[in-house]
């Protein structure tokens, strides 16, 4: 079990006493949030110095499917183990990964390379979460997720601005090695300044359920993923991994409901408000991938902006997100995490809308408005229910909780990535010149656009069926966290 303390709150910043802990863990964010967005600007340069122009979006690919398909094991080790142990296993891959993609002499081994990262991200983003739910108090948990989305914002403009620096100058490897005093100061304040008390039992490793859903939750992303790119949708190759995929999927349930341990518990999917606040989650990441995927291209096509304007409205979104998210806290703990989450899709849907029906006829100012808009309502959404669903818990399931939370968000924007993708192809495949055509680039965009706007409308559905009773029992916790003991 977890160190269980109660002691007066003693501020959330960053000179207070978790304030190097805080520091540690945006730093660790920063490392996942950053590499999500400064390999993209890379590209050209990669590609010009080692080839594999063909099968560079396996870049992406692999490092996200690494990472997403870790993500629950980790969570799980991190309640048998304790957070300190997984999340420094996380950073150290993190570190062997960018060393290694640094020294990469071809396309095939820096995609290897790639899965080493997103192997060791899989680790650091939700047990760094966890943490922050363990040391921070009920009241304080929406401010403290308010420093870590903010990571995000300042990466959505810090990450492509360093990928050009380093792509102009002829040195794309530095992308990767900038990685390395990141991770060392990052895993030197964890290790000095985070300390946990764990009770030692002997606990019986799930092996085969681990094993089972890495490799089914693996087929299935990878079939989404690649789905009408690499392969069409009804092709026979597509067909076997869904169907691979699903079947060791079922093997898995029957597997976790012997297993002494599961790696994925059945009270999981038991709990009304884990259910909810997960489906939450996966209609949150399906809408963030629509807005993120299809607003720079919609912009460079109809309105022929520059990259870095159509980069940097999108950066609205990721810079509402903090900003809402930081005060979530004021919301919840007056009206109820339900409430609060209502608020937040309806301010989300608006965004939504806006950029649906204002499609046809694109502006940029509005379409960064509404970038921003739906980043207020997801900070609003995202935010609370991730906490209710944390508070719900005891420690040594909070890592589960947590990891399930951002898995099911992994998902969505697969699944949202591959059916607004089907959309997009099926409107550039029946029009003449195909996405070098303004128009048709338009009406693909409006045709996301409204699928985005149909996704958040179905996410209201998992707020309305959220238990709205939560609060309540969870406020006795508000004074009581678990966290580092004295030094």
């Amino acid at each position: 079990m977890g160190h269980e303390m109660t002691t007066p709150t003693e501020g959330i910043g960053f000179r207070s006493q978790r304030g190097p802990v805080l520091i540690a863990l945006m730093l660790s964010s920063g490392l996942v949030a950053i590499d999500s967005t400064i390999v993209a600007t890379a590209v050209p340069s990669i590609v010009r110095e080692i080839g594999g122009f063909s099968s560079f979006p396996w870049l992406f690919s692999a490092y996200l499917l690494a990472q997403a398909v870790s993500v629950p094991v980790y969570a799980k080790l991190s309640d048998m183990a304790g957070r300190k142990p997984i999340i420094l296993t996380g950073i150290g891959l993190f570190l062997l990964g960018s060393i290694l993609c640094g020294l990469a002499w071809s396309m095939p081994t820096l995609i290897v390379f790639r899965v080493v990262q997103g192997l060791g991200a899989g680790a650091v983003l939700p047990v760094a979460i966890t943490i922050a739910g363990d040391i921070y108090s009920l009241a304080e948990r929406a401010k403290v997720q308010g420093y870590l989305a903010s990571v995000w914002a300042v990466s959505s403009v810090v990450g492509p601005t360093l990928g050009g620096v380093f792509s102009s100058l002829g040195l794309w490897r530095g992308i990767f090695l900038v990685n390395i005093p990141l991770c060392l100061v990052a895993a030197w304040m964890l290790i000095q300044k985070f300390h946990e008390n764990i009770e030692r039992i002997k606990h019986r490793v799930d092996y085969l359920g681990a094993a089972l859903l890495t490799t089914s939750l693996t087929l299935i992303i990878l079939g989404a993923l690649e789905g009408g790119q690499a392969w069409a949708w009804t092709s026979p190759i597509s067909v076997a991994v869904f169907a691979v995929g699903s079947v060791l999927f079922v093997a898995f349930v029957l597997v976790e409901r012997r297993a002494a341990e599961p790696v994925l518990p059945p009270w999981v999917v038991s709990r009304r408000l884990l259910v909810t606040t997960t489906l939450i989650s996966f209609g949150a990441g399906a809408i963030v991938l629509g807005l993120t995927s299809y607003v720079p291209t919609f912009l460079q096509g109809a309105l022929s902006v520059s990259p870095v304007l159509a980069g940097l409205s999108l950066a609205a979104l990721k810079i509402g997100w903090p900003i809402s998210a930081s005060q979530s806290g004021r919301f919840y703990l007056r009206i109820g995490f339900r409430a609060t989450a209502l608020i937040g899709i309806t301010v989300t849907l608006i965004g939504a809308l806006i950029l649906a029906v204002t499609a046809y006829t694109p502006n940029l100012v509005l379409v960064a408005s509404s970038c921003f808009v739906s980043g207020l309502g997801l900070g609003l959404l995202a935010t609370p229910s991730l906490i209710a669903a944390q508070s719900s818990v005891d420690w040594n399931e909070r890592g589960v909780v947590t990891g399930t939370n951002l898995f099911a968000r992994s998902i969505g924007s697969s699944l949202g990535v591959a059916v607004f993708g089907a959309v997009a192809n099926a409107i550039y495949a029946g029009s003449p010149g195909g996405e070098k055509n303004p128009q048709t680039i338009v009406s693909a965009s409006a045709a996301v656009f409204l699928a985005v706007l149909v996704c958040a409308a179905l996410t209201v559905a998992a707020v309305l069926v959220m238990p709205s009773t939560v609060l309540e029992d969870l406020l006795p916790q508000v004074t009581k966290f678990s966290g580092p003991p004295e030094d």
